[in-house]
């Protein structure tokens, strides 16, 4: 029986999210046992400043990557809007989970029905203040740090008057019954591969035959969206964003981007078997 060593953040969510893993690999082989390998990381440490002030991204991907290359951990799981969009030849992905709900929700706090303009809306993304800006030109935006919990402690506590999350991580949480207001694409596109979790592997590990999970649509729209934010060099403080459909067997997608203090929006249709293509391109668009 081969054994697994899942390396995974400690907090609930993520652990949440190897567990969904973990499930995929168990109802597709059932010769393997696996191990849940978590820990902390450096993002989930710095929680009083934005992440663009210390390093973006990276930050909570840079111990699991460690873990893998030095062999304390088979694979690692993540959310993939989190991951960096440059990602080591050495530490591949070699599997995308099926998408869950992709876009961001409105909370408010418990008991209220309404926004209170007169507190700060809670949120450190760049991508979802500016777009909730244009909708509510005279709403503060605060940055929020923290996990989920966290964040929904704070909201109920007074602080803030609503929070701009992930529908994702709440429902994964099972505290989809907080959301109080769904966002169309049209008024706040999500981040590229927001609801999609991200398996990596060492190269040549021998866990790459793991790609057999890999959910194929997700896979595409990943790789179009990621592209796309490759090509604007947008990150964690950047509030580029790409969104991929799949219709009628074409790739559909949408860009927003930042030009000079004005938005750009653009959207494109392309062949579904050319993703990174298709992402380039929208990202000329969006310039």
């Amino acid at each position: 029986m081969q054994k697994i060593r899942v390396g995974s953040r400690e907090s609930k969510l993520a652990v949440i999210q190897s567990e969904i893993i973990i499930s995929e690999i168990k109802n597709k082989y059932s010769n393997v046992e696996t191990s849940l390998v978590t820990m902390k990381t450096t993002g989930d440490k710095i929680l009083n400043k934005t992440l663009d002030k210390v390093g973006g991204k990276g930050l909570f991907v840079k111990e699991l990557d460690i873990a893998l290359m030095e062999n304390r951990a088979d694979i690692t799981v993540h959310s993939l809007k989190d991951m960096p969009m440059e990602v080591s030849e050495e530490l591949p992905v070699i599997a995308y989970s099926k998408r869950a709900n992709p876009y961001d929700v409105l909370v408010l706090p418990k008991g209220k029905t309404d926004i209170d303009f007169n507190k700060p809306i809670g949120c450190s993304s760049n991508r979802r203040s500016m777009q909730f800006k244009a909708m509510y030109p005279n709403a503060e935006i605060k940055p929020v740090r923290g996990n989920v919990i966290t964040r929904l402690s704070k909201l109920d506590s007074g602080e803030y008057s609503a929070l701009i999350l992930a529908s994702a991580g709440l429902e994964r949480l099972g505290l989809g019954d907080r959301i109080s207001r769904v966002f169309t694409a049209d008024e706040i596109l999500p981040a590229a591969g927001q609801g999609i979790i991200a398996v990596q592997c060492k190269k040549g590990n021998g866990f790459e035959y793991l790609k057999e999970i890999s959910d194929e649509k997700s896979e595409i729209c990943a790789r179009a969206e990621r592209a796309c934010i490759k090509k604007l060099n947008g990150g964690c403080s950047a509030p580029a964003a790409a969104f991929c459909v799949i219709e009628d067997n074409k790739i559909y997608l949408r860009g927003f981007n930042i030009v000079n203090g004005k938005i750009v929006k653009a959207e494109i249709y392309g062949n579904i078997n050319e993703p990174e293509k298709v992402g380039i391109l929208l990202a000329e668009r969006l310039v």
